[in-house]
């Protein structure tokens, strides 16, 4: 796997996720470790100096007054990172870690933090080898960054604690460097303090949340217009100039992938009229849930679009406290997680309100007086069978678990550090609700996936448009069958959700109409 080089500048949104994700490798460019040893050098003058320096010679928070001695430096180092691991709570996922992980080394890469060269590399190291710190889901404000996540990876660094090898198995970390041939580091002046302060946990959930959500939306823009053509309605409402007159962006493009991907069908051309089903649907008002489609994904489009330029302000900064500038170290309040926690938190808005319009659009397939001519829950033997009844049951639980975890976790705030740290962020608990929230709208969505799927099958002699036709088709060939009497549904719904969360489902119909805006 190719490796992924760590410079002075951002990395990007496809970096994070190949490291993340795909376990690829790292290293630090030259420019870095230029820049990480001009910053080292400034630090260490400092460090000799008489006159104390916030986080090179003092101690740190409320604890800020006392100067202490050259003696004790490499103690207070690693007393900072032992005292500030103090997470609890099932461990955080892999993807997560190696995310945060990634994004401190970017920080120590700008040359503003003052760590050594050989630190910055350890990092680099543990990511290039599989080694991930064991880190708990709790112990972040949000404020002076993650510290309690990072400081778990720090620890890992000093060859203390737990930590996962590349096959997963649980070892301590001293175990695992020297499998790797990796020696731990003794922290000097400042170094613990640079490695554990910063907003690389919640900035990491919030790029891996954008990239799924850019997939979901797409997704439940199929999802969608598979409903729209299962329920006899019309397309006419998605045509371009409707949209203009409303100038949304995500809007515009969610209408497109709604009229692209119902083309050809030959259910919507069954209530047209005129010569050859070609002029006006006879269907003129549909529900909010099937014509307003466009506006609330192309709402939730914008906001991940905005969630996203915050995100690559932030991929840009250098977040630590104390900076080396210059020639000087100074004092900052960049670690503080509002920007990152804001959008967080609006992006769980998002996957709500998603969710809730897809439920609404499956509910419809169900009820006979509704459905336009299906059979009430799609069930072969109504009464005897209760077809896709349950199904929106697990949706209208999801969903309602959804709208619990859209409220804002960022409006909270509880002081810390014997007052010192008196307004936080709460982003790191904004972020890890974000991700139960993706993945519950991937289960919403699919469930529609699944419902209109039978539906456009018991739609037949009619057949579906060719992109909505290979979705259908997608979910026959991977164990979701068509109509048919009551059988295990769980199953079949799994599996759907894999299709989706995999991009298999948008690659479907992508495979027809070409890539989906």
């Amino acid at each position: 796997m190719q490796k992924i080089q760590v410079g002075v500048g951002p990395v990007s949104f496809e970096d994070l996720v190949r490291v993340a994700r795909e376990g690829a490798p790292v290293s630090l460019a030259e420019d870095a470790l230029s820049a990480i040893d001009g910053a080292r050098g400034v630090v260490e003058s400092l460090a000799a100096a008489q006159t104390p320096t916030y986080g090179v010679s003092t101690g740190f928070g409320a604890l800020a007054t006392r100067h202490i001695p050259a003696e004790m430096r490499a103690q207070l180092q690693r007393s900072l990172v032992r005292s500030h691991a103090a997470g609890s709570g099932p461990e955080v996922e892999r993807e997560v870690v190696r995310a945060l992980m990634l994004l401190r080394l970017s920080t120590l890469a700008t040359g503003h933090t003052g760590v050594r060269r050989q630190t910055a590399m350890l990092l680099a190291d543990l990511l290039s080898h599989g080694i991930t710190p064991v880190v708990r889901e709790h112990g972040s404000l949000g404020c002076s960054g993650d510290l309690a996540p990072l400081s778990h990876c720090a620890l890992a660094l000093m060859g203390e604690g737990e930590v996962r090898d590349a096959s997963g198995t649980l070892l301590p970390a001293t175990e695992a460097l020297a499998a790797a041939g990796l020696e731990p580091v003794e922290l000097a002046a400042k170094e613990g303090l640079a490695l554990i302060n910063g907003t690389d946990g919640m900035l990491g959930m919030l790029v891996m949340a954008i990239a799924d959500l850019r997939m979901l939306l797409r997704t439940a823009d199929i999802a969608a217009a598979m409903s729209v053509e299962a329920q006899l309605g019309t397309d006419r409402v998605f045509a371009p100039e409707l949209q203009a007159i409303r100038p949304h962006p995500g809007q515009a493009l969610s209408a497109a992938n709604l009229t692209a991907l119902m083309a050809g069908s030959a259910v919507v051309a069954s209530h047209r009229t005129g010569p050859g089903n070609t002029v006006e649907c006879n269907r003129v008002q549909d529900a909010y849930s099937l014509r307003c489609s466009p506006q609330v994904h192309g709402a939730a489009r914008d906001t991940v679009e905005h969630a996203a330029l915050v995100a690559g302000r932030e991929l840009a900064s250098a977040i630590d406290n104390p900076v080396v500038v210059g020639d000087r170290v100074e004092s900052n309040g960049n670690f503080h997680g509002a920007p990152v926690a804001y959008v967080l938190d609006f992006l769980a808005i998002v996957a709500a309100d998603v969710a809730s319009i897809s439920e609404r659009r499956t509910d419809r397939f169900l009820d006979k007086a509704r459905n336009h001519g299906l059979p009430p829950f799609l069930a072969d033997d109504p009464g005897v069978d209760s077809g896709l009844m349950i199904a929106q049951y697990t949706q209208a639980s999801i969903v309602s678990e959804l709208k619990r975890l859209a409220v804002p976790a960022s409006v909270d705030s509880i002081p810390s550090s014997a007052m010192q740290e008196d307004h936080v962020s709460m982003g790191w608990n904004a972020a890890r609700k974000l991700r139960r929230s993706v993945d519950g709208l991937s289960r919403v969505v699919a469930v529609e996936v699944l419902t209109a799927a039978r539906a456009l099958d018991l739609r037949a002699p009619l057949t579906p448009a060719p992109a909505t036709g290979a979705v259908v088709e997608l979910l026959r060939s991977n164990g979701v069958a068509g109509p048919g009497p009551d059988r295990h549904l769980s199953p079949e719904i799994e599996a759907t959700v894999d299709l989706v969360q995999s991009g298999a489902v948008l690659a479907a119909a992508e495979s027809v109409i070409g890539e989906l805006k």
